[in-house]
């Protein structure tokens, strides 16, 4: 299915925030119609994030989400300080 593949590293302050920024991100699933996978994984403080598609066109449109995404969970950490060790509010 991929012709085309972009692969991101995003780092973060802690391996806790690259954690949160994984728990919250790899919720969104592409759609179908777009034609576009994304896989996410935490390597440390390291967000790794790998897109494969078969147009430009919608490699750009799923990154632009991505990043829209991304910038939201990261302003969301940055307005409630920084995190616990562990979320205890189960």
């Amino acid at each position: 299915m991929s012709d085309l593949e972009v692969l991101i590293r995003v780092p973060f302050p802690t391996d806790r925030h690259a954690q949160i920024a994984y728990d919250v991100l790899r919720l969104d699933a592409e759609p179908k119609r777009n034609h576009v996978e994304k896989s996410l994984i935490v390597e440390g403080n390291l967000l790794v994030v790998n897109f494969t598609g078969t147009s430009a066109k919608s490699l750009r449109t799923g990154l632009t989400s991505f990043f829209d995404s991304l910038l939201l969970s990261c302003e969301t950490m940055l307005a409630f300080g920084p995190p616990t060790e562990k979320y205890h509010h189960y």
